[in-house]
């Protein structure tokens, strides 16, 4: 054999062990990138949708994709993208030599790099696994881990990755989060002319953008529409219906957020969920967007009249330079008989202040307590006609000693039973009754009081709670003992009381959440329910991640329970918040204003629907002088309803009154409720010796 013959003989066998020995080593190093692609899992957004099915938001963390499992991907979406990328995609196995030596003469005669020839599996191989540098070691492992990829997955399971994984643009990763971006539509309702332009994308995002750039959107899309004619995969009339389409499109961005305090607390009940925002999973919420704008709505209307009145009243005052307004608000609207929230509003200005105040806030009760303590008496056999005195005692000591109830430091300290109830309470004082009382400095007696400082004798429960009279409330809760109050309170839900007559008046502090737990117990006619936000959370297989459970809890009997309701109706009729009222529907609810106004609230319900609604400041300092419950929140709560009928005219208006209630009239124009329930002995005097029980 020739020396050259035998030079080239061992220069090529070098070379082949060379190649031979670094695909050996390429291989060994890929094992692990294999693995990597095999089991790469896309971050997927999550998607939270109102009880309608419509998008509240999309939650993500790095990028913005919705997962399409190869079956949900149309043949035509495939096709296009073939037509376009890799033609060959079902015939090679992995790499695609014909196409690897076109892009090599084009380089070549370029005298640059214009052309790839890469395949799909290549394409995916370098996204996950590799980087973007253009060099032979870099092209060589792509070679090598795109044939081995398609031994370990299928051309489908492929496809499904590349598809999903490819950047389209204007922030969406994936095809089917471009198709809703774009064009508003599911795969599968894509035209021939859209998927086109679709699949144009991944090349160049920015300049076939149809939002920025429609004409070479259109121009690019077409280019690829005679592509597929003129390789046979579309006949002639497809060609030219697609040719001549200009399809719609959106300028918009679906990772908008509708409802961020409810987005938020979404994400809160979730948090045990560690992939809650990468998972893909869709959480379907009680929340309705019509009933969040309309309290959106509701809250901004209260907070601008508010603003208004303090403004008028301080006309001459000026804002001082640099001061921040803490004012603010929140809004809770629930079912009744479910306890499905359909709207949760945590703030005037999410985008000032993200503080939840509907769920994180804990604020002062004030007299929107009551009810709860005029339901004890009734449940304990007192009826709304029963009497009882308003009039005024101190107390030798505001927290009771040792746990022991004690009622011997009480004393009457002043009476006048010939005041007219009437007449003294007129609108501003009727809702500024709710006051808590006062300590005196030189000592520790607390000193309960009604605001205009009047006392009006013997008053019927309903008469009491009407008008939120803090003397006669105290007087019944001393009448039916003070222990009784508190361990039902306790049992109701009511958390960290204090163990002294403060509460009684509203010390309690809770958030607006809290508070729509409890006055379920009067909108659900005695039976509480937990509020549900969230209504079920699917994973990415459409399989039920989370169990949400329905705990109602019966506190007391439908027909007990409307003896309270009766009386929250009249209050809203005539009471402290007729600012609630609205014709042509029962309304029923209590006001509430904390000490020095601090807080106000106003809890409400119509047959169907609850309302809670509160202000005030951040900074806990007073809301301003006479904004109390009655004058701030049960306008919104009018406000509100007036709203929700305009598009749910067919919104149940008259409450239900439940078996075993009779109605009583007295003196022609007056009524009373009662049950078959007695009155305990030790109530003798009534408004009306007539009446039977």
């Amino acid at each position: 054999m020739p020396i050259a013959r035998k030079v080239l003989f061992t220069f090529l066998l070098l070379t082949a062990f060379f190649i031979v020995g670094l695909s050996s080593i390429i291989i060994y190093e890929t094992q692990s990138k294999v693995s990597e692609i095999k089991n790469y899992k896309q971050q997927i957004a999550l998607r939270i949708l109102d009880r309608k099915d419509r998008l509240i938001a999309n939650v993500f963390e790095d990028k913005f994709r919705y997962f399409a499992s190869f079956d949900e991907i149309p043949p035509r979406i495939i096709e296009t993208l073939l037509a376009v990328e890799d033609t060959m995609f079902f015939e090679h196995n992995g790499i695609n030599f014909d196409a690897i030596s076109r892009a090599m003469l084009k380089n070549i005669k370029s005298g640059g790099y214009i052309e790839g020839g890469s395949t799909i599996t290549q394409q995916l191989v370098k996204n996950i696994a590799l980087s973007n540098e253009k060099t032979i070691d870099r092209k060589i492992k792509e070679a090598i881990l795109a044939i081995q990829v398609e031994n370990v997955l299928t051309k489908e399971e492929i496809l499904e990755k590349y598809i999903n994984y490819i950047y389209f643009g204007h922030g969406y990763y994936g095809v089917k989060t471009a198709a809703h971006g774009y064009f508003n539509k599911d795969l599968q309702s894509l035209t021939l002319k859209e998927t086109a332009m679709l699949m144009a994308l991944p090349r160049a995002p920015s300049y076939y953008d149809p939002i920025k750039n429609f004409e070479f959107s259109i121009s690019r899309a077409n280019s690829i529409l005679e592509r597929m004619h003129s390789i046979g995969w579309i006949n002639k009339d497809e060609y030219q219906v697609a040719i001549n389409e200009r399809p719609k499109i959106y300028n918009r961005t679906l990772s908008q957020n509708l409802a961020p305090y409810v987005v938020d607390e979404v994400l809160r009940q979730l948090s045990n969920i560690k992939d809650i925002k990468t998972g893909g999973y869709i959480v379907k919420t009680n929340i309705d967007l019509d009933y969040q704008a309309v309290a959106q709505k509701s809250l901004v209307y209260g907070y601008n009249n508010i603003q208004k009145r303090l403004k008028s009243r301080n006309a001459k005052k000026e804002m001082p330079e640099g001061e921040i307004d803490t004012l603010n608000g929140a809004i809770v609207v629930t079912e009744n008989g479910s306890g499905n929230i359909l709207a949760l509003v945590g703030g005037v200005d999410y985008a000032k202040s993200n503080f939840n105040r509907a769920t994180q806030s804990q604020r002062q009760f004030g007299s929107t307590i009551k009810p709860f303590i005029y339901q004890i008496a009734f449940d304990m056999g007192y009826s709304p006609a029963s009497s009882i005195s308003d009039t005024a005692k101190s107390f030798g000591e505001l927290t009771k000693n040792n746990g022991e109830e004690s009622s011997e430091n009480l004393e009457i300290i002043n009476g006048n039973n010939n005041q007219n109830l009437e007449t003294t309470q007129e609108t501003l004082t009727q809702n500024q009754n709710e006051i808590i009382g006062e300590i005196a400095e030189e000592d520790t007696r607390w000193r309960p009081r009604n605001f205009n400082e009047s006392f009006n004798g013997l008053v019927s429960l309903k008469e009491a709670l009407q008008y939120s009279l803090n003397l006669a409330t105290i007087n019944l809760v001393d009448l039916v003992g003070f222990y009784n109050v508190y361990n039902k309170m306790t049992d109701y839900g009511f958390k960290n009381l204090q163990k002294d007559m403060s509460i009684i008046l509203g010390s309690v502090t809770l958030s607006p959440l809290e508070a729509a737990r409890h006055y379920s117990l009067f909108s659900n006619y005695g039976t509480i329910n937990e509020p549900k936000l969230i209504k079920s959370v699917l994973d990415i297989n459409g399989d039920e991640k989370y169990v949400i459970e329905d705990n109602p809890i019966e506190m007391t009997t439908k027909d007990q329970a409307f003896l309270t309701i009766d009386s929250l109706k009249n209050i809203v009729k005539n009471g402290t918040g007729k600012r609630a009222k609205l014709n042509g529907i029962e309304l029923a609810g209590k006001t509430g204003t904390s000490n020095k106004n601090i807080d106000a609230w106003f809890s409400g319900f119509s047959p169907t629907l609850q309302v809670v609604i509160w202000y005030g400041r951040d900074d806990n300092t007073p809301i301003g002088e006479y904004e109390s419950g009655g004058v701030i929140s049960a306008p919104v709560f009018s406000h509100f309803f007036s709203n929700i009928l305009k598009f749910e005219p067919g919104l149940k208006r008259n409450f239900d009154v439940p078996e075993g209630v009779w109605r009583q009239n007295v003196n022609g124009k007056d009524y009373y409720y009662t049950t078959k329930s007695k009155i305990p002995k030790q109530i003798t005097n009534s408004l009306n010796e007539n009446l039977i029980f």
